[in-house]
């Protein structure tokens, strides 16, 4: 292990911080994947609570169905960085003010469910806070295939997909696939924040 690479990226990655916008399947292993990897601060914004049918794909446990997504998934990321500051909304998202939960931090990670709101969150981040990249993600239903899953950037929009991907209301949601594109979120992210200097 290379020790001197790995303390530049602690020391970087302590100092940054990082929004998202939903806690299921994408919010939820995105935020864990960070926390393992040592970023100093999470913003997470959602409404819903853990139900059985999401223990297939999100990061939550038998024992924290009727939670609040949000405070499951706090309780979740402190058994794995007690010193992580987490600031967690039990908030809908509604078009016209989105985007005031993450004004101060370094990167956003739109991980919603609904197409609508979607599309509406990417634009009103991209028009009110120009500065901030934004990590999008779709078609995530399905399983195997892993070559159809691509990347491309947009500016300050980073957006993973799959455009064969069916709707998730004609397919299935697997773990390995939520999983996979979750975590090629985190990396893009990784990449945003770390760049080439490590």
């Amino acid at each position: 292990m290379n020790n001197k690479k790995n303390e530049t990226l602690r020391k970087k990655l302590i100092n940054s911080s990082v929004g998202i916008a939903g806690a299921g399947g994408l919010g939820s292993n995105v935020a864990i994947s960070l926390v393992r990897t040592g970023i100093g601060r999470l913003v997470i914004v959602d409404f819903d609570t853990v139900e059985e049918s999401n223990l297939n794909r999100q990061y939550y446990f038998k024992n924290q169905v009727g939670k609040l997504k949000v405070d499951a998934l706090k309780e979740n990321i402190l058994r794995i960085n007690p010193k992580i500051k987490i600031d967690v909304f039990n908030e809908r998202l509604v078009k016209g003010t989105m985007h005031k939960y993450f004004k101060d931090v370094d990167v956003i990670v739109e991980a919603l469910d609904n197409a609508e709101t979607k599309t509406s969150f990417i634009e009103e981040v991209m028009d009110k806070l120009t500065e901030i990249p934004i990590v999008s993600a779709s078609g995530v239903t399905g399983y195997g295939n892993i070559d159809r899953i691509k990347s491309i950037n947009m500016g300050n929009l980073h957006m993973i997909y799959d455009k064969n991907a069916k709707d998730s209301d004609k397919d299935i949601l697997t773990a390995p696939k939520v999983a996979l594109i979750a975590n090629w979120q985190a990396n893009i992210i990784l990449e945003i924040l770390l760049g080439e200097d490590i």
